[in-house]
Formats: C-alpha cells, structure tokens, sequence
C-alpha cells in the first residue's frame, strides 16, 4: 500500500508521515518512508541540484529532473518495498509535480502527466492525505530558503488551486485535510481516515 502526503512546503506533511509511520509500527506494520525527491543516493543529488542550485533552470528541465529522481526512487525502493509487502509512505510524489511543474509553473498538463507516468511507471498512492494550509501560513512556517520557495506568492497560489483540481478530480484517493490546525488534530484526522482502509496485518 502506497501513501503520499501532498501540500505546500510548510504544511506539515513531513511531521505528519513521521507520526503515521510511527503510529503503523506501533500497531504492528512494516513500513517505509521516503522523500521527494530523495531517499537514493542519485535522488538525493538531483534533489540538491533543484533545490540549492543558483543555476537558472527551465520549467521543464525541472520537471524533467524531478521525474528523473522519481524514476529511480520508484524502481530501486518504492517497488522493491512494496513487493514485499511493507507499508510505503512518501513524502510527496507525483501529485506535487502535477501541481508545482503544471498549476504552478504552467506546463501542459498532459506533458506533466505523460512524464510522470513514464517515470512512475503507472504506480499510483492507494491513499493521497493534501494537508492545506493558505499560501501566507505556508510562507511563515517554510524556511523559504530553497529555490522553489523563493517563487513567490502568486505562484503557489496556483499550486495550492492545483492541489485543490487534483483532489476534486479524484476524491476516492485524494484526502484534503485542514493543516492550520493542531499537529494532533490533524494526526487525528489522518488515522481516522485511513484506519478502515489499511490492509488487514499478517
């Protein structure tokens, strides 16, 4: 089983898969928890090339580099993981270049979605939590030291609507949950959605 958390840098999703993943091992799952893009050591390159490069980069050599770290995360971890029957949490995946590199930097969204199933090789999460907050909380809580970060306001406006496009167009895998909330509200929220769909423990 597949879980993404999905949202704006400074929405708490990386606090909330750590609390899940704690919350599942407790409970007696095996589970893995991986970051995008990251989490292999090519990723974790490419990750530090998009984010702290001061290099001008095109729209699309950046969707392009995202993909590139996701090909290899899916297919040396994400897949390898799942096939042995752990849990797999991800810290974003796909929906955020959805979002980011289409909504937000305004790529074709065919383009977008064509590059992100070559590169996810059609894997799709069972289960998408989109922790949103408004764009100024995001900007107050993130470092706003990366170069995605620096885009500027306008720009994850359109992000944060194309969060909201992605998850009225398919509600049975896309959650929204209210993150200006409290860290426990909002882990709250998160295990009473997904308790009834996890899969029954070995």
């Amino acid at each position: 089983m597949l879980i993404s958390f999905e949202g704006l840098d400074g929405c708490g999703k990386s606090t909330q898969a750590h609390r899940l993943a704690q919350r599942l091992r407790e409970q007696g799952y095996r589970v893995e928890l991986f970051r995008e893009p990251g989490a292999t050591p090519l990723s974790e390159s490419i990750r530090r090339l998009l984010l702290e490069s001061a290099t001008e980069i095109t729209p699309l050599a950046e969707l392009l580099l995202f993909n590139a770290a996701r090909a290899q995360l899916v297919e040396t971890a994400l897949r390898p993981a799942l096939e042995s029957g752990a849990i797999v949490l991800c810290d974003r995946f796909d929906d955020s270049t959805t979002a980011y590199q289409g909504y937000g930097r305004g790529l074709p969204l065919e383009v977008v979605a064509t590059c992100n199933r070559i590169a996810t090789g059609g894997l799709k999460p069972a289960v998408t939590f989109f922790l949103d907050v408004p764009v100024e909380l995001a900007l107050r809580r993130s470092r706003g030291s990366d170069r995605l970060e620096q885009a500027g306001r306008e720009f994850f406006e359109r992000v944060r609507s194309g969060y909201w496009e992605i998850a009225r167009q398919e509600p049975e895998r896309v959650f929204c949950i209210d993150a200006t909330r409290s860290p426990e509200e909002v882990h709250a929220h998160i295990w009473r959605t997904l308790q009834p769909r996890l899969p029954p423990l070995p």
